[in-house]
């Protein structure tokens, strides 16, 4: 008798993206458009990203974004892609989340990343002592800021009383730790964490992903590994029209890779761009002049109809062993984006699974459903 696979769940990852000719005020409210739809299509959870100091993307601040939309939804699941810690103080970052667990019982995610998500310059910004530079302590920062969540500092540490007054108490968010790099893991292994790979930054993920379920050490949050990877797909009725609207995406990291930031572009003006640029490279223009011509510079872009994005997101998640791809989608028009998701969840029948996502307690063990630290 074989035992059948549970079906792969299908998140969001929301990076907010700012079109040309529209305001980052304008993406926010996209970004609350787009959650209400993946709320109703039957899509599990929805992150927001975090980047600073950018024409191309609009959240900046993921707590700020989590509650509004938590608010406009009923049954998704919602968190930050991530919170870049080194820019906060762990019990901050405690305080602002055990709030919205409170507010949010069993729906909210804290995901947590290193990066600092944005330039040097900026991120210099955001450091309140300038004096110097901040030090590396990633994952001393981190231990202490689980520590406040599941309430383990010792009775003699000078913060302990802090923990036991985060004000959403009993409610905690579920903690993940984000990677595009092996630290990542090797971390989240150590610490019985799940596991959220960055795939659409670095599509070379899998033998992280594979040394993470390997020296995954158990834990009072989680009691075996968890994997999900957040890949880049879009989605459109045809192929052609697919490849159309992802030319977008494609200037615009092109111009990144050059340092160069700008909201993201209308297509006919992404197309006239790379078709300039595809010449430059076949040798049009002298050497320095030309720009990389491989497509979005090594990012995996899963591109195409309903058929072929679903094959690429099964496989990606069967690389990586993932019970979970989380899909993020940057494109001109926004009415766009939202047919994207529409189709994907139709290629996968999400609105029947509806139903079973739905009778999924986030408080029974985390073996079963989300996470919570045991009691």
């Amino acid at each position: 008798m074989t035992t059948q696979s549970p079906p792969l769940r299908l998140s969001v990852l929301d990076q907010s993206p700012i079109p040309e000719g529209s305001t980052g005020s304008r993406a926010l409210h996209d970004s609350l458009e787009l959650a209400r739809l993946a709320d109703a299509l039957g899509y599990y959870r929805y992150w927001v990203a975090e980047h600073h100091g950018t024409p191309t993307l609009a959240c900046a601040s993921p707590e700020a974004l989590i509650g509004p939309i938590a608010s406009a939804t009923s049954r998704l699941r919602v968190g930050s892609g991530g919170v870049m810690l080194p820019h906060y103080s762990p019990f901050k970052v405690a305080e602002t989340f055990s709030m919205l667990a409170g507010l949010f019982p069993g729906r909210i995610d804290l995901g947590l990343g290193r990066a600092a998500g944005t330039d040097p310059n900026t991120a210099f910004a955001l450091q309140r002592d300038r004096r110097h530079a901040m030090p590396d302590d990633f994952p001393q920062q981190l231990a202490e800021l689980l520590a406040y969540l599941d309430d383990t500092l010792p009775p003699e540490h000078p913060f302990a009383r802090l923990a036991r007054s985060l004000p959403g108490r009993p409610e905690v968010p579920a903690p993940w730790l984000l990677g595009s790099s092996p630290q990542s893991g090797v971390w989240a292994a150590q610490l019985g964490l799940p596991y959220a790979f960055a795939d659409f930054i670095t599509p070379t993920g899998v033998s992280i992903a594979a040394r993470y379920r390997r020296e995954f050490e158990p834990s009072d949050w989680l009691d075996a590994p968890r994997v999900a990877v957040a890949a880049w797909a879009l989605c459109a009725d045809t192929a052609e029209e697919a490849e159309r609207l992802a030319s977008s995406f494609r200037m615009a990291m092109r111009l990144l890779h050059q340092g160069k930031f700008i909201p993201v572009p209308p297509v006919e003006t992404a197309l006239r761009f790379l078709a300039e640029h595809d010449a430059q490279g076949a040798g049009g223009s002298p050497a320095g002049a030309r720009l990389p011509i491989v497509p979005a510079l090594n990012r995996r872009l899963i591109v195409g109809d309903a058929g072929t994005v679903r094959a690429g997101l099964e496989a990606v998640a069967r690389d990586y062993g993932a019970e979970e791809v989380m899909v993020v989608t940057i494109v001109h028009d926004p009415a766009a984006r939202r047919r994207s998701y529409e189709l994907i969840a139709e290629a996968f029948g999400l609105r029947t699974e509806t139903a079973a996502n739905d009778s999924c307690d986030p408080r029974t063990t985390p073996a079963t459903c989300e996470l919570r630290p045991a009691t």
